[in-house]
């Protein structure tokens, strides 16, 4: 049966390339709800469906190390007997080959070549955005943002992701009222009911995301429906037809070169998509990085850890305080504001909690400033009493 890579085993086929973990932590990266495709498949092992490839993923200290398994198209042989495939080998030479030079591992129904792939590299580097210098980031949000500061040190290499226009966005419209753990299940449903099979490995069937065409048939509202996707079933089919028939299959790409409230506003026209939604594809597939999701998380953020007063007499999120907290983030971070929203989002979240309990209680700064203060008034008080002592002492 095949199995997911391991690094420990040794195999040729793994490549890498050099990433310091300040740099990237994949535990944080791919488990903070930017994306649902990945898996951790073993101790520090992520696998996942990215760019029609199959990656299983994991890092050392200085180096992010790749396994890729190429799709391997039907040869017509499952049908046959495994003996006459296995004589037909030999007389090939396939079999020896393998052993003897490894120049390519077969896995299921997978195939994974040894030989250096410029653009697999080039693939994970622009996945990653590995060309943004996150170190100089984190420094420039914690010399302007101390709460920032306070939590940066645990919290290092979570980046921002840069995935499939499509795929961003119809995962996002799956995440409304809804949680990571179960938007992931959707997607994974969605993927294996429209989309093309790629791998499957230790029984775990791998599937592409399915092309716009394909969302746009009337009877995917129904199938959708089945599979418990509810309202949004309308939302995905709806809108991937808006976008073919009004606009064209490369209009969610063309948005890239649209600045930032441009195409916030465009992806608003789509049926599902309010300013949360707009804000994830912008920020995560877009290249819009000063935008800024908000969602009621975020909301509890600003006004816990940054005194944020806006909306604190209203129950729901309005678009005028939503406005009013991006703009408060943009205009303390800056230009990425989008990305450090991501690392304390990131640092709330329950499922990092006992990472989160290593960073050390921050005082509030309010808090200290008035034991200070109650502190000098109570030295002048005792400095008080000492001289009342001694006035009354010079009497007697």
């Amino acid at each position: 049966m095949s199995q997911h890579a391991l690094l420990s085993v040794g195999c040729k086929a793994w490549r890498s390339l050099r990433c310091p973990q300040s740099e990237l932590r994949l535990d944080l990266t791919l488990g903070c709800g930017q994306t649902f495709r990945w898996r951790e498949t073993a101790d520090g092992h992520w696998t996942g469906v990215m760019r029609g490839k199959v990656w299983t993923l994991t890092q050392t200290e200085d180096t992010l190390w790749y396994y890729v398994y190429n799709h391997q198209k039907n040869s017509g042989t499952e049908n046959r007997p495994k003996q006459k495939v296995e004589e037909e080998e030999q007389l090939l030479g396939k079999r020896s080959k393998r052993m003897i030079d490894m120049k390519q591992e077969e896995v299921g129904m997978c195939t994974v070549m040894s030989e250096p792939d410029n653009k697999e590299e080039e693939l994970l580097r622009d996945y990653f955005q590995l060309g943004v210098q996150l170190g100089d980031l984190y420094r420039n949000w914690s010399t302007a943002d101390p709460h920032f500061k306070h939590t940066a040190n645990i919290f290092t290499g979570v980046r921002l992701l840069r995935q499939d226009p499509v795929e961003c966005l119809f995962s996002f419209i799956c995440s409304s009222n809804n949680h990571i753990s179960r938007i992931q299940g959707m997607v994974e449903r969605l993927c294996q009911t429209l989309g093309t099979l790629l791998c499957k490995i230790d029984d775990v069937a791998y599937h592409d995301f399915p092309p716009l065409q394909d969302l746009t048939d009337p009877s995917v509202e129904m199938r959708l429906r089945d599979l418990g996707f509810g309202y949004r079933a309308r939302f995905l089919q709806q809108s991937s037809l808006i976008i073919v028939n009004s606009h064209g299959p490369d209009w969610l790409q063309s948005l890239r070169s649209a600045p930032y409230l441009q195409a916030r506003d465009a992806l608003r026209t789509l049926p599902g998509v309010g300013l949360k939604v707009a804000d994830c594809v912008c920020l995560m597939s877009l290249d819009k990085f000063e935008a800024l999701p908000v969602d009621t998380h975020v909301w509890q953020i600003a006004k816990r850890d940054y005194n944020f007063a806006a909306g604190n007499s209203q129950k729901t999120l309005t678009d005028r305080v939503y406005k009013e907290i991006g703009d408060f983030f943009r205009k303390l971070w800056g230009p990425y504001a989008g990305w450090a929203q991501s690392v304390l989002f990131c640092a709330d979240l329950k499922k990092f909690q006992k990472l989160r309990e290593e960073v050390p209680v921050m005082k509030d700064e309010k808090t200290e400033l008035m034991n200070k203060m109650k502190k000098r008034r109570y030295d002048g008080y005792k400095e008080e009493q000492k001289r009342e002592k001694g006035n009354k002492h010079q009497r007697s």
